[in-house]
């Protein structure tokens, strides 16, 4: 073997191997840059944060050295390395004492680490490799020590730089900094595998052009029109007043809100103020995050129209983010979004989940934070309400350190900071004391009128306190007599799928829309709804998801929500009688029970507190009172003891826990192919673009896999970084893949086994 020119990856697929110079050149300079462009922002000390990153850079990959590892890179395979290589980079970098280096070295490619198992109770050598062992049957620890010498005139050799021993210092507690360290790591080292394998290409940077975008938003505001009744042109001239004062408004505090009602143009008025904070204070990105997914498509439609200037191709400037597309095999990470663009439109899952993460492929993107503005829409719906505490103090700690600025919004905002249960876990320096946080709109008399627009528009009903809760005949027959329009949005996509297809059996006119669509269905559906909206079609019915709850341009007649949160019932009023143009439009609080219908435990607590309001409440107080008071509610009713939880692992630094705990959706889900011909190329090893892969997929969740059978792409043998493909029916136009679902619970009652 030709140890003067060691390898760092191995030939594949008529790609040459890459040698360990060229890729540890590479991430140490990208991984630099990244670290440099990240501390410009940072109140902290900057060159330790760079030269965490640096040191590991130099040595993450010195394990590779390994003759049996050598051995390995020098064949055509798949096959994995026969000593963990990440192993020889933290006993160097123990040996030179850069203790927070050899963190992010161990975690490069398994993750930020548990104190509790990979420190303490480590038998006295922390981050070590104490488990594993070699063929021969030596620790691999062990083995490592006995060749770091080798390892290191072979690295001097190479031509790779080397660094000297300092000082040895404790690891610091902040583990927000050392998620943007790793994350400054694993890009440069990701991209760099992606770049030699072809999987990826170099990204040009975009310029932000913030005063020019914000020339042309104006300009887009200025040609909407103007209304031909009365209540139309004072609704659109009070969106022209709110997109002003949101403009205007003063760049400091760092965090601020907005609580303007449903269809007051929010989406564009923010905008403005996101765009005026980033040109004054020379901010890299602009970041709006979403609930779900179809708002996200609405959203970047609205923006690619107002801020794309000429010359400019759309999808370089607003980029789209939907469903988790994080994946760790190099196959695949090509198709990471990696939130590089000037203007980044993602989820709520995407953002907060990122946040907490512990796994490098998600926090690869993460670096990119440090100088940006994010905007939460929606925020009630964002996340659980236990999460808020801990997310809080990440985000506090980006805007106090890292040179960030951040709005929250939501026609029902709740101001969960004012609450003496929130206050205590919610400060990070053991102060209860909360700054204020003021509104963009300080304007006493645009507030008064935006406020007015809400008043007496819809009314919340309930049925009769001992009526049972219907079920499936029982629903249909209840929603079709009933004034349409009409909008049923409940719990999970099974019960939503039974609805639809039994409102469609018994001969009425239905639409479907939820997360069983691929998003590029959900889109021709959504188009579907505006058009009868548009051309005023009555006798007919939405069923959906939660996904159309907020943010959706919907207006219907009569609204039913199946008991879920407090939030969720006041949302589903935005998507009713939006411009008042229905007389005495209704929002039904409703019970559901049948065997078909699927539950959704993760509401359990926020149902709860629902439970505890009457319908004179739920008509009489604010909305964001009332979203308010339902998250005191959730406190006491479970919520307090996971938000504690999760901040004791974050200050403890057990940081796999924080992950699993931060997760949004409380359940892994994997992307599922739903287009034959796509699935068929990415077999062949084909590169396929991020968007058709989330145009054409479905997130079905990871304990549905083995109970429907479905097996990974070839090329991807992993469930949590692997594609399906879904090889039973789906329905575009209607059911999505819960059409197959469906015929496949039939075949089972009736004896009938996947095999």
């Amino acid at each position: 073997m030709a140890m003067n020119k060691p390898l760092a990856h191995s030939p594949k697929q008529g790609v040459p191997a890459q040698t360990y110079f060229e890729h540890i050149t590479n991430v140490h300079r990208r991984a630099v840059q990244n670290a440099r462009n990240a501390a410009v922002f940072y109140t902290g000390d900057s060159d330790s944060f760079v030269s965490w990153v640096e040191a590991a850079a130099v040595y993450h990959d010195l394990g590779k050295l390994d003759s049996a590892n050598q051995e390995v890179l020098q064949k055509n395979t798949r096959e994995g390395l026969t000593i963990a290589h990440e192993d020889a980079g933290v006993a160097e970098l123990e040996k030179l004492g850069r203790n927070e280096a050899l963190v992010l070295a161990y975690g490069h490619h398994s993750g930020l680490f548990s104190v509790k198992e990979d420190a303490l109770e480590n038998q006295g050598r922390p981050f070590r490799q104490l488990k594993r062992k070699t063929p021969n049957g030596e620790l691999v620890a062990d083995h490592v020590d006995r060749e770091l010498k080798n390892y290191e005139q072979i690295h001097a050799a190479a031509g790779c730089s080397a660094l000297d021993r300092i000082e040895p210092s404790l690891l610091h507690h902040d583990g927000f900094a050392r998620r943007i360290a790793l994350s400054c790591l694993v890009d440069a080292d990701h991209g760099d595998t992606a770049r030699n394998y072809c999987n990826e290409v170099e990204i040009p940077e975009i310029q932000p052009r913030w005063k020019e975008r914000l020339e042309a938003l104006q300009r887009y505001v200025d040609r909407l029109p103007q209304g031909h009744t009365d209540p139309e042109r004072n609704r659109n001239q009070m969106r022209k007043r709110l997109f002003e004062a949101c403009r205007d408004a003063w760049l400091d505090p760092r965090i601020r809100t907005c609580d303007a009602p449903v269809g007051t143009g929010k989406t564009t008025a923010v905008m403005a103020h996101l765009l005026k904070v980033a040109a004054e204070r020379q901010l890299r990105h602009i970041i709006v995050v979403l609930p779900y997914t179809n708002i996200v498509t609405q959203s970047v439609n609205v923006y690619r129209e107002a801020l794309i200037l000429e010359g400019e191709r759309p999808e370089d400037v607003v980029a789209e983010h939907h469903h988790r597309a994080d994946f760790a095999d190099i196959e695949l990470r090509q198709l990471s979004t990696l939130w590089k663009a000037p203007i980044t439109v993602t989820t709520a899952v995407q953002f907060f989940e990122t946040l907490g993460s512990h796994h490098p492929a998600r926090l690869r993107k993460l670096h990119e934070l440090p100088g940006s503005v994010v905007f939460v829409d929606e925020m009630h719906a964002a996340i659980p309400s236990h999460l808020w505490p801990q997310m809080w103090r990440w985000l506090e700690s980006w805007t106090r350190d890292w040179g960030g600025h951040l709005v929250l919004a939501s026609g029902s905002l709740p101001r969960f900071w004012k609450l003496d249960e929130y206050k205590e876990l919610m400060s990070s320096d053991d102060q209860v004391s909360m700054p204020e946080i003021p509104d963009l709109v300080l304007d006493d008399s645009l507030r008064n009128e935006l406020k007015q627009t809400e008043e007496k528009r819809i009314n919340y009903v309930r049925r009769a306190e001992d009526a049972a809760a219907l079920d499936c005949k029982g629903v249909v027959d209840f929603v079709q007599e009933k004034p349409g329009p009409r909008l049923l949005i409940v719990n999970t996509v099974q019960t939503a799928a039974v609805i639809a297809q039994a409102i469609r059996q018994s001969g009425y006119d239905v639409l479907h829309l939820s997360t069983a669509l691929a998003p590029v269905h959900r889109d021709l559906i959504v188009q579907r709804v505006k058009e009868r909206l548009k051309h005023k079609v009555q006798d007919w019915t939405l069923v959906a998801t939660s996904c159309v709850e907020a943010g959706m341009d919907f207006s219907f007649c009569t609204g039913f929500r199946e008991r879920s949160s407090t939030a969720s019932l006041i949302q589903i009023g935005g998507r009713v009688s939006r411009g008042d143009e229905f007389k005495n439009p209704e929002v039904w609080d409703i019970l559901l029970r049948d065997d078909k219908f699927r539950g959704n435990p993760a509401i359990t607590i926020s149902r709860q507190a629902l439970d505890r309001f009457t319908v004179d409440e739920l008509n009489i107080r604010h909305p964001a009172g009332l979203a308010t008071d339902a998250m005191k509610r959730e406190w006491t009713s479970g919520a307090e003891e996971k938000a504690r939880q999760l901040i004791q692992h974050e200050d403890a630094m057990e940081y796999p826990s924080v992950s699993k705990e931060c997760r949004v959706i409380d359940s892994e889900t994997c992307t599922i192919i739903v287009d034959k011909s796509l699935a068929e190329v990415i077999e062949k090893g084909k590169k396929v673009s991020r968007f058709e892969l989330m145009n054409y997929s479905v997130q079905i969740w990871t304990n549905k896999i083995e109970k429907l059978r479905l097996k990974p792409l070839a090329a991807c043998d992993r469930y949590e970084t692997g594609l399906f493909f879904w090889p039973y029916e789906y329905d575009p136009d209607f059911l999505g893949y819960m059409q197959g679902v469906l015929k496949l619970e039939e075949f089972i009652a009736a004896g009938g086994a996947i095999i």
